[in-house]
């Protein structure tokens, strides 16, 4: 399959993987590349030291295209953007952000830029700042979200109609018929992070790992809009969390019981009591942890199949 996004990023298949805190290091970024999508490095765990070993690794393990992706309200911000740019990473995802900060200074350095949105008027503010595409993220995602709570099934195409840019659909999608779903909605590819948390080259503990193919129906959810919303398992830490709302807690109270590390603690340490756990809502659906490599392939011939099934089925010829 090819579409825009792979002649854009020139990949194989129009599949991004998330650029996930504690997930998303060069073994999985280099994976997924070696397969055919675009493997993306997550810097917003990295320290800059840690993030310019991670390139030059993945430089290493791929001949392939990846990017990093950039939280713009990362403490050291400059120190990343530099390193990406003196590394000549071919792209880079930015998320949180404005990215009329930064789009320009990228570009002039030769890089392809990608940024992340959850409403129409961040879209079109992406657009008028120079990126290349944007990545739609539902409500479904997991880790930091949109406030707006839009499923994924009504912002794709809402922001199909505003925008002239190809979009890269993300929240919600850890299949080839989700895939297949969204691409019928007006997506050029996707992004897939949860799937791609429950493998053998993420970086995540393996305690984490298994929290995720055990999560069922209903047992993530949206919570701490007051800080910056996030998507997680509903472990002890949610509860506690849960009951300082109940007892009313304003956002400073909220602020201390987060602290600081909840993330690291959970998803890198393996604490699955006192850590916080960011997953998508599409974790019931991941029933085991497999290779980076198979999740590529098994999805793209999940997608032809079911787009060619459904050409079948519904042919009014």
């Amino acid at each position: 399959m090819r579409s825009i996004i792979c002649e854009l990023l020139n990949i194989k298949y129009p599949i991004v993987q998330g650029g996930m805190i504690w997930c998303s290091g060069w073994e999985l970024a280099a994976a997924v590349s070696n397969a055919g999508g675009l493997g993306v490095i997550g810097s917003g765990s990295m320290y800059p030291d840690i993030l310019r070993s991670e390139i030059q690794k993945c430089k290493a393990a791929t001949d392939k295209p990846f990017a990093v992706n950039v939280p713009l309200l990362y403490p050291d911000l400059e120190a990343h953007i530099a390193i990406i740019i003196e590394e000549k990473v071919p792209i880079v995802i930015t998320s949180a952000g404005n990215p009329a900060t930064y789009t320009a200074r990228f570009k002039e350095a030769g890089l392809t830029v990608i940024h992340v949105v959850a409403n129409v008027k961040f879209a079109q503010k992406a657009e008028s700042a120079g990126v290349d595409a944007i990545v739609a993220e539902g409500f479904e995602a997991g880790g930091h979200n949109g406030r707006e709570e839009t499923t994924t099934l009504c912002l794709i195409p809402l922001i199909k109609q505003h925008v002239q840019i190809p979009i890269i659909a993300a929240g919600g999608i850890g299949s080839g018929a989700a895939m297949a779903a969204v691409l019928c909605l007006g997506a050029d590819g996707v992004q897939m992070g949860s799937r791609f948390a429950a493998t053998h080259e993420s970086s995540a503990h393996l305690n984490f790992k298994e929290e995720i193919v055990r999560a069922g129906d209903g047992e993530t959810a949206l919570t701490l809009k007051e800080i910056t919303p996030v998507r997680l398992l509903k472990n002890a830490f949610y509860q506690q969390v849960q009951l300082a709302y109940e007892n009313g807690a304003d956002k400073n109270q909220l602020t201390a019981l987060l602290g600081r590390g909840r993330a690291k603690k959970g998803m890198f340490e393996g604490d699955l009591i006192e850590g916080e756990l960011e997953i998508g809502q599409v974790s019931a659906q991941i029933n085991g942890i497999m290779r980076a490599r198979d999740v590529v392939e098994e999805t793209m011939a999940e997608c032809l199949m079911v787009l060619q099934k459904t050409n079948r089925a519904y042919n009014f010829d």
